[in-house]
């Protein structure tokens, strides 16, 4: 895998939907990260959410956003497992959604 992308794997069971996201979620792959959730988004009812970004090595300003409305929106929960992705799940969870247009 190339160092400018982004594997989005889905599963789903009876009582969870979860995303792992592995590379660098920026410019397109925000775009395919937003249409996915939204795909998978009418199925979620009672499901909990997980966000798995424990191999996500960087996210643009438009990542974040995109990730902090699967998280408000659907009480998602974070899988983490290093420091920049504590941090990255951190600062996501304390935001109030500044990321507008693509900017932190």
């Amino acid at each position: 895998m190339g160092q400018l992308t982004l594997r989005i794997s889905i599963q789903e069971n009876d009582k969870s939907i979860g995303f792992t996201l592995v590379g660098r979620l920026a410019g397109p792959w925000v775009a395919e990260l937003e249409r996915a959730w939204k795909d998978v988004a009418p199925r979620l009812d009672e499901k909990k959410l997980s966000l798995d970004v424990r191999d996500l090595t960087y996210s643009d300003a438009g990542g974040k956003r995109v990730l902090h409305d699967m998280f408000v929106k659907n009480s998602a929960e974070f899988v983490t497992s290093n420091d920049w992705s504590h941090h990255l799940a951190q600062e996501i969870k304390e935001t109030n959604g500044g990321y507008a247009n693509g900017r932190a």
